[in-house]
C-alpha cells in the first residue's frame, strides 16, 4: 500500500448534510450515523486516512455534539473532529447537521460523492441522494 504522501493519493474535501425532526440524542446520533454511513458507502473512505471534519448544526441543536457521535464509530476515535454552529440565516434550513471532511483517497478512485440527506437535499440537489444507504428512499 502506497503512504499518503505518495503520488498515488489525494487529499480530497467531502461536503455533505443531513437534517433531525427532533433536538434530541436519538435523533441526531441517527442522523449523524446515516450521513456517515452513506459517505463511507459511496466513497474510498478509511478514518486512517481522514485529516479532519468539522460539523456544523443550526442553532436549534444542542442536544448533543455529532462529533461525540463520530468519535464512537469503529476507528474513528483518533479522528481530530470539531463542532461548530452554522450562521443563523433568515429563512435557512433549520435543524441541519452539515459536515465538511479532508481525506486522503486514491488518485485513481471514481468522483467524490457528497451526501446530502433528508429535508437537507434541497440544499445541493445537485449533489442529493435519493437513496439511503440502506437502499430505501429518503424521506
Amino acid at each position: 500500500m502506497n503512504s499518503l504522501g505518495d503520488s498515488g493519493w489525494r487529499l480530497r474535501a467531502i461536503r455533505g448534510a443531513t437534517t433531525v425532526t427532533n433536538n434530541t440524542v436519538e435523533a441526531v446520533r441517527s442522523a449523524v450515523d446515516e450521513l456517515l454511513d452513506a459517505l463511507e458507502a459511496h466513497n474510498a473512505v478509511d478514518p486512517d486516512q481522514i485529516v479532519s471534519v468539522t460539523f456544523s448544526v443550526t442553532p436549534d441543536i444542542d442536544a448533543v455534539f455529532p462529533a461525540k457521535i463520530a468519535r464512537q464509530r469503529s476507528g474513528w476515535d483518533t479522528v481530530p473532529l470539531l463542532d461548530v454552529q452554522h450562521m443563523q440565516v433568515e429563512g435557512s434550513l433549520s435543524h441541519c447537521i452539515r459536515l465538511l471532511m479532508h481525506v486522503y483517497i486514491p488518485a485513481i478512485a471514481p468522483s467524490v460523492h457528497h451526501p446530502y440527506l433528508r429535508g437537507a437535499s434541497n440544499l445541493r440537489p445537485d449533489w442529493a441522494s435519493s437513496l439511503s444507504v440502506s437502499g430505501h428512499r429518503q424521506e
